[in-house]
């Protein structure tokens, strides 16, 4: 009897154990962290990996356990959710969560909530043969790029390289990888770092490197995760010191092409020296009143003005007016000349300065100056070490030739001249405080072409005049073309004045210059001040109105075309239609 009944029991409890057993083990078996509660949230199952990741203990609350995790797993278990699918941080670990409700006969009993930690699902997704794909085809595409790449974290370690970077740098990916780079700055692996700047602002950056005499533009872009969060930074660089070689060789052709220009300009200026300078308006008048006043002085005066409003005239009569005027008056552009060679032609340079340099040496334009006057265009242009030797020499009035080292005096009024705002350059930090207060000693303001409206009709007709002697055929301006002339801004000043001159004179077919003659700027700005300017009779209707409107765009059309059908491609119509209108405006 007893014996039987032992055997009941017996038969009774195995199933339940090995149930219990096999449950572990297929917990197990799936390799995750999986944590079943009941409806109460109590713990009833873990995997093992869950108890040695996390520290839980069967029987215990899970709101006791992980406090954070409850509320998502408590909404699932009162039915608010069906399931649930999140990213949680536990035990300073990052997982992706799946939680799912237990249901018997449809009621829910209980939770189970699976755990996968992200190093492991990278793992995982790593082996996906689409992944692998996508990463082949991501490595050819960083690999293959003749731009130097730097992959970064968001604390500026470097993660990945790609072998363009090798060997910009000459080292190799091994060497660099797992490096701050801050550290290789201490190191001398590179003087500036971009992606600092980057992970400092979280902003794109980009700036010039110096690399054993070699240039490289940077260029960092951050990357962010779906929460805004910085997670990588790309650096993108590139050796540029041959496109600034080819720059700079540029410049130097430009710089000559300048010259040639410069000296045309001052030729075409000396011939038209002897006239009088045309001054009707105010403005014009009083800045050539504190000209000659300034003239008797020898302080150094400042010309300001925009490009082409005369600015050399100004330092001509200047110059004329002084005690200086018997002695040279040596003009230089400072914006014409490269920066190397500019300190050569102001202070002269000694036997061997540099390579290339005369076996003789040569004086420069302070020398050449010496007893007379120094003009200085485009003053702001003069790099920064150029402007220490010229504030050294309106100190002490002595210069020293680049590559010498003893001083010599010259006798030197300095006048300069800019476009630039050299208080804005001067906060800039490129342009030096106190050589713009040497320099500043007495401004002089020349006036634009277009606040001085009285000088405009005189300017012109003085230069239409002037070319057509130069020309041999003389012209004159209609009257329509000359009220456009004069209604025009010249944002280009005198300089843009005196080639419209110029072009009108050389390019026009018949003695008179008229609207279409003018260019295409000038002539349709007229156009459009002229129907500005129509007038609105009172009682005039809409229609009356725009078929007065109409009536004067055929009339002028009709003037500037030679037929209907050009009319009709210049507005737009059919030829039928210029033809019907033509007629019904008796302008047939």
């Amino acid at each position: 009897m007893h014996k039987r009944i032992f055997r009941f029991h017996t038969n009774m409890r195995t199933p339940n154990m090995d149930n219990s057993l096999q449950l572990n083990a297929l917990l197990d078996a799936i390799a995750r962290i999986i944590i079943t509660v009941d409806r109460q949230g109590i713990i009833t199952s873990l995997s093992s990996l869950a108890q040695q990741h996390l520290r839980l203990t069967r029987g215990r609350k899970l709101a006791d356990e992980l406090p954070d995790f409850w509320p998502q797993v408590k909404q699932v278990l009162i039915g608010h959710s069906t399931e649930q699918t999140l990213i949680l941080h536990l035990a300073q670990q990052e997982y992706f969560v799946d939680i799912n409700p237990i249901s018997i006969e449809g009621m829910t009993t209980g939770a189970v909530c699976t755990l996968v930690g992200s190093q492991q699902l990278d793992t995982m997704t790593r082996n996906l043969p689409s992944f692998q794909t996508l990463s082949r085809e991501l490595d050819t595409i960083i690999d293959s790029s003749s731009d130097g790449l730097f992959v970064c974290d968001a604390k500026a370690n470097v993660i990945r390289v790609n072998p363009a970077s090798e060997r910009i740098h000459n080292m190799s990916a091994r060497q660099l990888v797992g490096r701050n780079m801050q550290d290789l700055i201490e190191s001398g692996f590179i003087d500036r770092s971009a992606a600092l700047e980057t992970c400092r602002t979280k902003k794109p950056a980009s700036l010039l490197q110096n690399k054993d005499g070699r240039k490289l533009i940077s260029i960092a872009t951050p990357v962010f995760d779906e929460l805004g969060e910085l997670i990588r930074v790309v650096v993108s660089e590139r050796d540029i010191t041959e496109i600034d070689t080819l720059q700079r060789e540029l410049e130097e052709q430009e710089a000559i092409s300048d010259q040639f220009r410069d000296q045309m300009l001052a030729m075409q200026q000396a011939e038209l020296d002897s006239k009088q300078i045309i001054a009707r308006s105010p403005q014009m008048l009083r800045t050539l009143q504190q000209a000659i006043r300034v003239a008797g002085a020898d302080s150094s005066v400042l010309v300001l003005g925009e490009s082409g409003v005369g600015k050399g005239l100004i330092a001509d009569l200047i110059h004329k007016n002084s005690r200086r005027a018997s002695h040279p008056l040596i003009k230089i552009n400072c914006g014409a000349i490269p920066e190397p060679l500019i300190e050569a032609e102001l202070f002269g340079y000694e036997k061997g300065a540099f390579t290339g340099a005369q076996t003789g040496g040569k004086p420069g334009h302070f020398e050449l100056a010496d007893g007379g006057t120094l003009f200085l265009d485009e003053i702001a242009e003069l790099p920064l070490p150029s402007q220490v030797k010229l504030l050294r020499f309106l100190e002490d009035g002595r210069i020293i030739r680049l590559g010498g080292t003893d001083s010599k005096k010259v006798d030197v009024r300095v006048l300069a001249a800019t476009h630039r705002d050299l208080e804005k350059m001067v906060e800039d930090g490129s342009f030096r405080l106190d050589l713009y207060y040497r320099l500043n000693v007495i401004p002089i303001q020349v006036p634009a072409v277009r606040e001085r409206r009285d000088c405009i009709v005189p300017l012109i007709r003085h230069y239409i005049d002037l070319f057509s002697q130069q020309s041999g055929n003389k012209k004159r301006l209609t009257r329509a073309a000359l009220d456009a002339l004069a209604s025009y801004p010249y944002p280009g000043n005198v300089r843009e004045l005196m080639n419209i001159c110029e072009r009108l004179v050389v390019m026009s077919e018949t003695e008179t210059i008229d609207l279409p003659d003018l260019p295409a700027q000038i002539a349709q700005r007229s156009e459009n001040l002229a129907f500005d300017s129509l007038d609105w009779p009172e009682g005039m209707t809409l229609q009356e109105a725009l078929d007065r409107v109409e009536k004067h765009i055929l009339e002028k059309a009709r003037q500037r075309f030679s037929n209907q059908t050009e009319v009709a491609v210049a507005l737009g119509v059919n030829q039928s239609t210029i033809a019907r209108k033509l007629k019904r405006h008796g302008l047939t």
